[in-house]
């Protein structure tokens, strides 16, 4: 099996978030996922489900606040997005407009070369900052519009890679927003799965190139959501 590269530079999102990594916050978050578990349907398939976890998924994405919050900025944010698309000159930012520009540019891309130039590209686009030293709270998921103003941590760059490849036209069914436990770093972090074919490919702020998830054995899932859905993870 081919391992990551410990050598190879790190891109601009190159730390963990650090909301993520606070206790207090990953027991609230694991505790709520606990509780709502006997109304969730699973598991969805030991041999399927992410990093090789047993999954069980629901609907109700209530245990999650911090995404449906940025799920709803996300939604304010698309007049503007669009606008930005039919005329540059309207986007808020040369930041937002090179976004555009390079998403438009990668329509003609094979899925998972799309991937990777989206897991580069939001990678290099702004430098990382913590929760903290950005809105002055542990955690905060940004909307992208959001992140490309002011920058972000891990969560950041995963929605921003989210979104961008929901306009590139992957379906919200072949994607989540994945909260890990890194055992090597012994932190949370945050990355973007995308199923392309029979692979599952991960997006991470942590790595230039996109890497199935059956070679990051040191990933251990502890919840995924995506537009619809939210799955908790048990590792076999």
């Amino acid at each position: 099996m081919t391992t990551r590269r410990a050598a190879a530079p790190r891109p601009a999102g190159a730390r963990p978030s650090a909301g993520l990594r606070r206790p207090g916050l990953a027991l609230v978050l694991v505790l709520a996922i606990a509780a709502g578990l006997a109304g969730m349907a699973g598991p969805a398939g030991a041999a399927n489900g992410l990093f090789g976890s047993m999954e069980f998924s629901s609907t109700n994405l209530a245990a999650i606040p911090q995404w449906v919050s940025v799920m709803a900025r996300i939604r304010n944010e698309r007049a503007t997005i669009q606008s930005c698309d039919h005329d540059a000159g309207t986007c808020p930012t040369p930041r937002v407009q090179t976004w555009r520009r390079h998403t438009d540019g990668l329509a003609g891309l094979s899925a998972a070369a799309q991937a990777d130039a989206v897991n580069r590209y939001v990678n290099s686009i702004v430098p990382y900052i913590t929760d903290y030293e950005n809105y002055g709270v542990s955690d905060y998921w940004a909307a992208p519009l959001e992140f490309l103003r002011r920058s972000g941590d891990c969560e950041d760059y995963a929605i921003t890679k989210f979104v961008s490849m929901l306009d590139l036209g992957h379906s919200n069914a072949s994607m989540r927003i994945v909260v890990v436990n890194d055992v090597v770093r012994n932190i949370a972090h945050a990355v973007l799965s995308v199923d392309v074919g029979d692979r599952t490919l991960i997006l991470d702020s942590l790595i230039s190139s996109v890497t199935d998830d059956t070679r990051l054995p040191q990933y251990i899932p502890q919840y995924s959501v995506n537009l619809d859905t939210r799955w908790a993870h048990i590792m076999r």
